[in-house]
């Protein structure tokens, strides 16, 4: 996002306007509309499509404008342009529910939208309205987990997050999301679950690598689960080591090979496998990488030295530091769930 950008999402939240492109992929919200469509289905098929398009236009207007900073007149016009369009499109959500009033899935996707254009608690009010007329849709439990993890309530984020598995034990989506919460929230879950910060850990784990079993060639998931042993103490070293083992066997591209390797470089340096490591960083070439693996490359190179250091003066070494410090943002941990 370049400055105009956010300059000009700053405009629309600082005049009350919605958030038109806070996130363009449209969530997944369990949404399924038969093949074999009645008359509201279909209706409702084409909102969302609406939907879809509303936002993708937005994009599509924000990413090509090259209005000035300068040109209020301008700015002003594009954010009352991305206004009249979300207009449109909460219009058309709002006749469908008036004549169909109880459509759990017309109220879900309708909340989705919300949340797309920045309006978390329109949202959450849509969705608590499908929740109402549709209680065994696993979607919408799912989502209003989503919304008290990230606004607060975690007592109701871990309960809803246990219907949505109840209701649908196959979506891994489910399980990848409670695991990111529990994970992040440990505090929150330790009380919530009476259980030691450990015992956390591992139903976090546990929960990735349930969802890992239903998609288990989905490179996200195994990330997430993966970068969730460094915040683990004691470290897990062959477990994390397996876990970023597992995500290079299913990368699909050179950029994410490379990218697990430089984790598991990460991993080999921090337990003194200093060949490995090396074998590891000596792969990576993608510029995207250079910054994270000359830091590396340094770290590698000072332990080596230290290890001579000693050798050579007979004194014992060092305990080799952690492979993340507190405060390093290169390689972050789960994120909240955003599905």
């Amino acid at each position: 996002m370049n400055d105009l950008t956010i300059g000009l999402l700053s405009a629309l939240l600082a005049t009350n306007q919605p958030q038109a492109v806070s996130n363009l992929v449209q969530e997944q919200t369990g949404i399924s509309v038969p093949v074999e469509r009645s008359p509201e289905e279909q209706e409702l098929r084409n909102v969302m499509v609406e939907d879809e398009n509303a936002l993708d236009e937005i994009g599509s207007w924000i990413a090509t404008n090259q209005i000035p900073r300068t040109d209020t007149n301008a700015i002003a016009g594009l954010r009352r342009r991305i206004g009249s369009r979300v207009d449109e499109v909460k219009s058309a959500y709002e006749r469908f529910l008036h004549n169909h009033p109880q459509s759990g899935r017309g109220f879900l996707a309708y909340g989705s939208f919300l949340n797309d254009i920045g309006d978390e608690e329109g949202a959450k009010s849509q969705y608590e309205n499908s929740r109402l007329v549709d209680p065994k849709n696993p979607a919408v439990w799912n989502q209003l987990a989503n919304y008290y993890g990230e606004y607060g309530g975690l007592t109701n984020a871990f309960t809803y997050y246990a219907e949505a598995i109840r209701l649908d034990p196959t979506e891994p989506v489910y399980y990848q999301n409670f695991a990111t919460t529990v994970y992040l929230y440990r505090k929150d879950a330790r009380e919530f679950y009476g259980i030691n910060e450990q015992q956390v850990f591992d139903k976090a784990l546990d929960l990735y690598q349930q969802a890992m079993k239903l998609a288990p060639n989905d490179l996200v998931i195994a990330t997430d689960y993966a970068e969730s042993y460094y915040g683990i103490r004691p470290f897990r070293t062959n477990d994390s080591v397996a876990a970023w083992t597992h995500c290079l066997s299913i990368c699909k591209d050179e950029q994410e090979r490379e990218g697990v390797q430089v984790h598991l470089a990460r991993w080999k340096i921090s337990f003194g496998r200093y060949d490995e490591a090396q074998a590891y960083l000596d792969e990576v070439t993608n510029p995207a990488f250079a910054d994270l693996k000359n830091r590396l490359l340094r770290s590698l190179a000072e332990h080596k030295a230290k290890l001579e250091k000693a050798d050579s003066s007979h004194e014992p070494t060092s305990t080799i530091p952690p492979p993340v410090t507190a405060g390093d943002t290169n390689v972050p941990g789960p994120v909240p769930p955003t599905k």
